[in-house]
């Protein structure tokens, strides 16, 4: 019991990660590779981690407590259905194309994505094992948001606004994989990947990602902050133990799933949400 409790809080570092070339020898190009990772949480989730945290700041100078002001998702981009339609599905694309970013430098760079479980080999056991985190991070998560959001550490999340329409289940469900590929594949299989090549030890590469995950959740509140960190630790460590990357993405569009369309199926009907 104790060297599987050690092998989960200290893991080692899997023989599979392949080094970024001439990473060790040559400083340009570790230089370069660093540059890459900079660049590439810029224009993605690391400056939505500062728009986050502006906005969590302008949530703060405001005259109500934050458990009394709003933050929507998912919202109507156009007023004509078509238009909002086609918007929604271009922000899903942007999604699908940050993620595809990140497999895309792993690849280019020498690791293959079967190295960090992006591959059809285990579909099946990758959906079994995505239902059970997704419970055990979903379950103990809507209380905490509920207890912080009442305490007034939150603002109250909708997950979505869209009207009521034929294709909106449809949206929300695209959205919640889009927002799961992109994260999964950015924070864990891509920077966790990168951090191991730069020397980083498993722990300090886990909270560096976590921490990342949580900063972009700061526009919920510090109740966003802190759930979305554990949810990180969980997933990340999943990974680092099960080398499946799979396992988060389904799991997180389940997540995802069962927040967007049951709540724009549930809103106004159960009492206690917001």
């Amino acid at each position: 019991m104790s060297n599987l409790l050690r092998s989960w809080l200290a893991p080692a570092r899997p023989a599979v990660t392949a080094p970024v070339p001439d990473l060790a020898g040559d400083p340009t190009q570790r230089r370069g590779y660093v540059v890459e990772l900079v660049v590439v949480f810029t224009v993605t989730l690391g400056l939505s981690g500062l728009r986050s945290l502006l906005s969590l700041l302008d949530s703060l100078l405001r005259p109500e407590p934050l458990n009394q002001q709003s933050v929507a998702i998912n919202v109507p981009q156009a007023e004509v259905s078509l238009l909002d339609l086609l918007g929604q599905l271009t922000s899903v694309l942007h999604l699908l194309a940050w993620g595809a970013l990140g497999a895309y430098l792993l690849w280019r760079s020498g690791t293959r994505l079967v190295e960090v479980g992006l591959d059809r080999t285990r579909i099946g056991r990758d959906l079994l094992g995505s239902a059970g985190l997704a419970a055990l991070i979903g379950i103990p998560g809507l209380v905490f948001y509920l207890v912080v959001w009442q305490l007034g550490f939150n603002l109250a999340v909708l997950p979505s606004t869209l009207d009521d329409s034929w294709w909106r289940a449809v949206v929300l469900s695209l959205s919640a994989f889009g927002n799961a590929w992109a994260e999964e594949v950015l924070v864990v299989g891509y920077l966790i990947t990168r951090l191991r090549q730069f020397g980083w030890q498993e722990n300090t590469s886990l909270l560096a990602a976590a921490v990342l995950r949580g900063s972009y959740h700061l526009y919920q509140g510090f109740g966003g902050f802190v759930g979305n960190v554990v949810m990180g630790l969980v997933f990340g460590r999943v990974w680092q133990r099960t080398n499946r990357l799979w396992v988060l993405v389904f799991a997180h569009t389940l997540l995802d799933v069962v927040a967007f369309v049951g709540y724009s199926l549930l809103r106004g009907v159960v009492s206690w949400l917001p």
